[in-house]
């Protein structure tokens, strides 16, 4: 009997998780889909606005690992993709002069495809807002935006991001 509770418990556990699990996000308005894996990813770098008081773990696919480490950059390969996540600022209570990711913010995302987004400089944009992931922009129009605010980095491919230089063993 103990082990049929411990059975029950343990399926009914595993059925609360499932349910518990977040739906896929819709796609932003320009049709581009949120990438399941990019919690996955490796760094790129990392980055913080005095502006808005954010910090910014930069993470990139495969292709645009590959291009940073190789310093393919300036531009970057059709296929690269970046993700940028967003968090605000918070100070660490054991260490106050440390400053550690606290409320989550965003993340927003730029696909490297010269054909297909020739209009805005080979990049495709797209943001999803907080926890809930709730797509960014009331329709296609809001690239503009996004294309915009990039126009000061037309020299580093519309690229705000440094990559991270890494100490290389041999």
């Amino acid at each position: 009997m103990k082990r049929i509770l411990v059975a029950v418990a343990v399926i009914g556990l595993a059925g609360g998780l499932a349910l518990a699990k977040k739906e896929r996000p819709l796609p932003a308005p320009n049709g581009i889909e949120l990438p399941a894996d990019f919690a996955d990813w490796r760094i790129i770098s990392v980055s913080a606005r005095s502006d808005n008081d954010t910090m910014r773990a930069v993470l990139g696919n495969k292709a645009a690992i590959k291009a940073a480490r190789e310093g393919r950059v300036a531009p970057w390969p059709d296929g690269a993709v970046l993700a940028k996540v967003v968090w605000r600022r918070a100070g660490m209570e054991e260490w106050p002069p440390a400053a550690v990711p606290g409320d989550f913010v965003h993340v927003e995302f730029m696909l490297k495809d010269s054909r297909k987004y020739a209009q805005t400089g080979g990049w495709g944009f797209a943001r999803w807002l907080g926890n809930d992931l709730k797509p960014y922009g009331a329709d296609a129009g809001f690239v503009k935006d996004c294309f915009a605010c990039h126009q000061p980095v037309k020299a580093r491919d519309y690229v705000f991001t440094q990559p991270a230089v890494l100490p290389r063993l041999r």
